[in-house]
């Protein structure tokens, strides 16, 4: 082993379940908001909740479902978006003593019915009529399934109603039988390589990693005296947002649910619920960043805008070296330069995110350095963190007034982190998971002497700061012996305004190669601008070649952060991105390599057969000697 990070211990004050920290800050806070709701469908009024009208719900949710036969161990899906229902039902699941299977609501019914059979399901809680056709579909195949219940169909009034004749004390009993390390969701991986695996999860995992970063980083949730606020987006069937759920509740933080991820709506319920703490994934942040660009280039402010963030950029890489002992900060130019853009730019970019949030964390997979120092020089700092479904979410965080861009910070004071000769990330702690359900040769081949082997790759500092390459199963190996990690590559050419998504190839090629899709909305604008004149055969092939030229400076600019053998060479701009739908992406979005390299395979052999040599020549010392220029190959 190498490159060894212990952060100081920390022990948990977990003492029983997760439930019962609803009934406890109903006791001790009964006034305090803690959820908010749309008024309606659409409105931007939100009504809040009470820390005692929440305990009521879940109280009487529970008893509806002790009515129904829902007991300790049972395992009860719930197949439903980022919504109220979600946080009431869980937790009233959780005062039983239950176990919640999250399921993305997108899934295929091959999915559903692998989840549900496999978890051993008692029960399904689905959003809508299409939820429960989905279910439907495959009940004959799940003999443990008794119950289906239709959130918009009124299922849960229904349950409460149901539950009126069963004391509030049964609840009460039941809720204090569940012990820290009994298992409180089965939580199921992205399934990016194969079946998707069941995480059994503790109710002390789960509270473990919320507790600690509410003890060393929630009083920077919002400014002093104020109450935090989150705006919940993200699925709660990712673990991910299960640590966002539980953050809140478990801080008094006030919890909004949005369950709409389209573009407009997200933007206004920020507008309207003004957080003050944003959670989300970097494809997010990169998308927030495009339409910042593409707004301003549409009102003739591009310019601007990208001198801006060229300065908030350089005035927050000044800030980290200052903060690191390794500069002295900001220059008066430059924080002049910065003064002037506070006023005319940034604060107008900090509004389309409510006006209220200073502070952000970025999850689900690393943040770019650049991106992540624009968002601190415009006054958004966001926090790169690192976790996986088999550890319950978070295991590292940025250390306050020492954080560092570029990686995802030092390892959660408790939690231990090794990384392997062959640069596999180890971790041990207390969120750590129980083992997989049903499948205890996988559990064998991960859980390693109380490590937990990640199977992501990366790095430590002399510090303690832990950056994350990629994953080990995802690395290329060229022909030539070149072993590449494709998630840098693909990031930085994701920072290009028309590049969608990226797909690095080149196992047993001369050279790696690219899979490029480009964003549809930044391409109208970026054709609209283009405004080429003359007949429509000419101006499309001159709009192709400018085309061609752009997405070749984008691949470029990433091949500039890499050595000549690591570059891509070649590379195929798709007509159409990667979708859940299509089977080339995972319900959290995570790319489907194996499936999108068997989907294009045609596409693939043409990129590199178009830029093969066309005669013999004797071998070079460098493999990919024949390959000068990155190809620009469109389909």
């Amino acid at each position: 082993m190498r490159d060894f990070a212990l952060a100081p211990s920390a022990v948990s004050s977990l003492t029983g379940g997760l439930a019962d920290s609803v009934f406890e800050t109903a006791e001790l806070r009964p006034l305090l908001p803690v959820l908010a709701r749309r008024a309606s469908a659409g409105s931007t009024e939100w009504q809040e909740v009470t820390a005692v009208e929440l305990r009521d719900q879940v109280s009487d949710l529970a008893r509806g479902l002790v009515a129904s036969g829902i007991a300790p161990g049972h395992r009860v899906a719930v197949m439903a978006r980022t919504r109220y229902e979600w946080t009431v039902l869980s937790y009233a699941l959780w005062a039983v003593g239950a176990e919640v299977v999250p399921i993305y609501p997108t899934s295929s019914r091959d999915q559903v019915e692998w989840i549900l059979r496999d978890a051993g399901c008692v029960a399904v809680a689905v959003e809508d009529e299409q939820g429960v056709m989905t279910v439907g579909s495959v009940c004959a195949s799940l003999p443990l399934l008794r119950h289906v219940w239709q959130l918009d169909a009124g299922a849960l009034e229904q349950l409460v109603a149901r539950g009126v004749p069963v004391p509030p004390t049964t609840v009460d009993s039941l809720r204090r039988i569940v012990l820290p390390d009994a298992t409180a969701a089965i939580a199921y991986t992205s399934g990016s390589s194969g079946r998707p695996l069941g995480c059994a999860l503790s109710h002390r995992a789960l509270a473990s990693p919320c507790d600690t970063l509410l003890a060393g980083w929630g009083h920077t949730a919002a400014p002093a005296g104020e109450q935090a606020s989150v705006l919940a987006f993200l699925p709660f069937s990712h673990v991910y947002g299960l640590m966002v759920q539980g953050l809140c509740v478990r801080g008094g933080i006030l919890l909004g649910h949005e369950p709409d991820l389209g573009e407009a709506a997200l933007a206004s319920a920020l507008r309207s619920f003004r957080p003050t703490y944003f959670y989300a994934v970097p494809s997010v942040f990169e998308k927030l960043y495009k339409n910042f660009l593409r707004t301003a280039q549409q009102t003739g402010r591009g310019a601007l805008f990208e001198r801006a963030a060229r300065t908030a950029r350089d005035f927050a890489a000044a800030l980290e070296r200052q903060r690191l002992g390794r500069g002295p900060g900001p220059g008066f130019d430059l924080r002049l330069q910065h003064a002037l853009y506070e006023r005319t730019v940034y604060r107008r970019l900090r509004a389309a995110l409510g006006g209220r949030v200073r502070r952000a964390t970025s999850g689900g997979s690393p943040l770019s350095r650049d991106l992540s120092l624009f968002y601190e020089g415009i006054g958004v700092y966001v926090h790169d963190g690192y976790g996986l479904t088999e550890t319950a979410g978070g295991v590292t965080m940025q250390p306050l007034g020492r954080e560092k861009s570029g990686t995802v910070g030092q390892a959660l004071p408790g939690t231990e982190i090794q990384v392997a000769d062959d640069g596999e990330i180890l971790v041990r702690g207390p969120s750590v998971f129980q083992g997989y359900v049903g499948d205890e040769a996988a559990t064998r081949a991960v859980l390693r002497g109380g490590w937990l082997a990640t199977g992501d790759i990366g790095h430590l500092d002399s510090e303690g700061y832990l950056t994350i390459t990629g994953r080990k199963k995802d690395v290329i190996i060229t022909s030539g012996g070149k072993s590449v990690a494709p998630a840098p590559l693909e990031q930085r050419l994701r920072m290009h305004p028309l590049v969608h998504q990226a797909v690095v190839v080149g196992d047993n090629r001369p050279c790696v190669g690219a899979l490029i899709t480009l964003d549809p909305e930044f391409l109208a604008h970026w054709r609209a601008a283009l405004a080429l004149q003359g007949d429509a055969p000419g101006r499309e092939a001159r709009e192709e070649n400018a085309l061609r030229e752009e997405v070749g400076r984008a691949v470029a600019a990433a091949n500039s952060a890499v050595s000549r053998s690591e570059s891509i060479r070649v590379f195929r701009v798709l007509p159409e991105p990667f979708d859940v739908a299509g089977g080339l992406l995972t319900p959290s979005m995570k790319l489907r390599r194996d499936a999108i390299v068997e989907r294009y395979a045609f596409e693939i052999d043409a990129m590199y057969q178009a830029r093969s040599p066309g005669r013999r020549r004797p071998p070079a010392e460098d493999p990919t000697a024949d390959w000068e220029d990155s190809d620009n190959v469109f389909r």
